[in-house]
């Protein structure tokens, strides 16, 4: 996966619709449902932090993880709150924390950057670094949002001195390829920047095994933002798992 070198500039303009604040409180709200004493979280795929410091701001102590140091310098850059979070470059499947956390998550579709084998890989590392009990909360972006809005479309967004053009080409039945093209505006000539992942799907039933392989036990599934079931025009789903007793 790129590093996010040039995204990461012009990341949290470009995410401006995200509601942070609202998205860390549904999450915490599933955690404390079913952990009520996690105190400990881990943001897993953090990004520049957006949801790592409003779940601190809930009275959370906060480990963000993240692979790309360019969004965590940007991340850093905004870790002035009363409750700090300490931030670490790793990537996900080869997470190493200094001990258990209570609960974790990981949000905005990140697991969908990591292929069938990287995503067992994480969970298993999860499944040593969250503590017995504990609470696992994720979303997925699903098969119908990747054939149906990303499929190949292409979208242009705007801000400042900057250009994006977001173009999506499907590679198979199981990803889609995504290319990120920057112009930024340099003194009146336009420099261009291009970066490359891939989103993978991971359908239910491959989820629901790779869960139960790594010692979670599926607490829930909802839409996301809500408690209902996902239907099958449903964009991205919410996971909530509990790590097992070893």
């Amino acid at each position: 996966m790129a590093a996010y070198g040039v995204f990461a500039r012009y990341y949290d303009a470009l995410t401006k619709n995200v509601d942070y604040r609202s998205r860390a409180a549904y999450f915490a709200g599933i955690i404390r449902r079913y952990a009520p004493d996690a105190r400990l979280l881990l943001d897993l795929a953090c990004g520049t932090g957006g949801i790592s410091f409003e779940i601190a701001n809930l009275g959370y102590e906060v480990i963000g993880v993240d692979s790309s140091p360019d969004m965590l310098s940007v991340a850093a850059g905004k870790n002035t709150g009363d409750n700090p979070v300490m931030f670490l470059c790793q990537k996900m499947q080869n997470l190493d924390l200094y001990g258990t956390v209570d609960a974790a998550v990981c949000a905005l579709d990140s697991l969908n950057h990591l292929t069938g084998k990287e995503l067992a890989a994480t969970l298993g590392r999860l499944g040593l670094f969250i503590a017995p009990g504990g609470i696992f909360v994720f979303d997925l972006n699903t098969r119908y949002k990747h054939r149906e809005i990303l499929a190949d479309n292409c979208f242009v967004y705007e801000h400042g001195d900057c250009y994006c053009v977001w173009q999506n080409r499907p590679l198979n039945n199981d990803a889609v390829g995504i290319t990120l093209d920057f112009f930024e505006n340099c003194g009146g000539a336009y420099k261009r920047h291009q970066e490359s992942f891939c989103e993978y799907i991971h359908d239910d039933g491959d989820i629901r095994r790779m869960l139960d392989s790594a010692g979670f036990e599926l607490l829930s599934v909802f839409e996301a933002d809500t408690e209902n079931p996902p239907t099958e025009n449903s964009e991205r789903v919410v996971y909530a798992a509990r790590r097992l007793s070893t």
